[in-house]
């Protein structure tokens, strides 16, 4: 029996997709303050000097908060049919579907939203380990579910799995929070290049 886990944003796909999502979802008020808001955390984030997890919660509160679920699950869904699809990596696909002729468990690990990767795992039969936003009587907190996964994928992979079941895992990703996630396999792959065991 074997595991493959894959890390979803410029792994899976060539781009961010949650950057993509938040862009569609946000109201046109949010988009007038983005740049003052976030255009900060953005360049220090592109310089090193803040964490992705940071950069992560900081744009999903200032998203979210008082947000209708709802509203924001349909708007997921559309956004998982028209538009991931474009964004996914042909190559990656077909990885995807090689690990799945083997009989491999396929997962995708990632810090972006169950809302609208749940719909695509789903259509490829694929399992899923990423964030969820919290909600309350309907209403979105603007924080996630238990917490940011991104930084804690590893935690999340051994709740979900028994490792020592595996004869063999490997692991795809392109960021420093994938490398903890990679030094759990024996087959790693780091932005598409693999990496001696």
């Amino acid at each position: 029996m074997e595991l493959a886990l894959f890390d979803f944003d410029h792994t899976i796909t060539t781009c961010d997709s949650y950057g993509r999502f938040l862009r569609r979802v946000a109201t046109p008020e949010q988009l007038a303050r983005a740049w003052w808001m976030v255009g900060p955390w953005l360049l220090a984030y592109k310089l090193k000097l803040i964490s992705a997890e940071r950069i992560r919660r900081r744009v999903t509160r200032l998203t979210f908060t008082d947000r209708h679920r709802d509203d924001i699950a349909t708007q997921a869904l559309g956004f998982a049919r028209e538009m991931l699809p474009a964004m996914v990596r042909p190559e990656m696909l077909e990885q995807i579907r090689w690990h799945q002729q083997q009989q491999h468990t396929v997962v995708v690990v990632s810090g972006s939203l169950d809302l609208y990767l749940r719909p695509w795992c789903e259509q490829l039969g694929l399992q899923l380990i990423c964030n969820q936003l919290e909600s309350r009587d309907g209403r979105l907190t603007g924080r996630y579910d238990g917490g940011d996964c991104g930084p804690r994928k590893v935690e999340h992979i051994r709740q979900r799995f028994d490792l020592s079941r595996y004869t063999r895992i490997h692991a795809y990703g392109d960021s420093g929070e994938d490398r903890p996630m990679l030094a759990l396999a024996h087959d790693r792959w780091y932005r598409g290049k693999p990496l001696n065991a």
